[in-house]
């Protein structure tokens, strides 16, 4: 009962309805914004929420310290636990995280085809059957066209929702008019959705910018939460 009530109101159902085609399996999803803002947490509770789904998540990370991982699972499930009034809370988050693997890697931050194969290793032979990947700390500034297709074909090719951070780097212009980051133009054509987060009128700003259909007017109802770093409804 305690799980329902987590999965109440999911914030990812609002950010279902506000792409085309929805947030499917074979899709990769960016979510960009400069450094600090809170990337990382907002990839941790989508993953949290499709572990209370009961999926199963791959987490990648290019970080040489998972417990600063961990640490993320476990303070965003508490406050989301808060949040909710949920009770037995250590009993609960413990059979969610049975689904969750984490996986470290230390190669420029970009997924090339070594690394491809030995996801699919686990996806496949390892019988852990991930319904989404989380990638955390992608090297956009080194990653090609050709990266970026690798990712796409491998999320057709096992079935899975791939979900990337973006840590903008530029030190002037960082979003054109539209909140799309400047420096993905290149790859606009290459991913499905791309999200942006940034500062405005002292909230995290949650944008979806780009989805199968192109370019994206208008805004979604969900920000990040600067207290609690859970995307909420505005």
């Amino acid at each position: 009962m305690d799980k329902s009530i987590l999965t109440s109101k999911s914030p990812l159902r609002v950010l279902e309805e506000s792409v085309k085609g929805g947030l499917d399996k074979g899709k990769v999803t960016v979510i960009a914004s400069k450094k600090g803002v809170g990337k990382t947490a907002c990839l941790v509770h989508i993953a949290i929420e499709k572990l209370l789904e009961g999926k199963q998540v791959l987490h990648v990370s290019f970080s040489k310290r998972t417990d600063y991982i961990i640490s993320w699972y476990e303070d965003l499930f508490n406050e989301l636990a808060a949040a909710k009034k949920v009770e037995n809370v250590a009993e609960l988050k413990e059979e969610t995280m049975k689904n969750r693997v984490i996986m470290s890697f230390v190669q420029d931050g970009i997924v090339d085809r070594q690394i491809l194969a030995s996801l699919e290793a686990m996806i496949g032979p390892g019988n852990f059957k991930a319904d989404t990947i989380i990638v955390d700390g992608y090297n956009f500034q080194k990653a090609t066209k050709a990266d970026l297709d690798l990712l796409k074909d491998f999320a057709k090719k096992m079935n899975v929702e791939i979900w990337i951070s973006a840590s903008l780097k530029a030190d002037d212009v960082i979003f054109d008019a539209n909140d799309f980051p400047v420096e993905l133009t290149k790859f606009k054509d290459d991913v499905d959705i791309i999200i942006s987060l940034r500062f405005k009128n002292d909230v995290i700003q949650m944008k979806v910018v780009k989805d199968e259909g192109g370019d994206v007017e208008g805004d979604i109802k969900l920000m990040l939460d600067a207290k609690t770093l859970l995307i909420a409804e505005k």
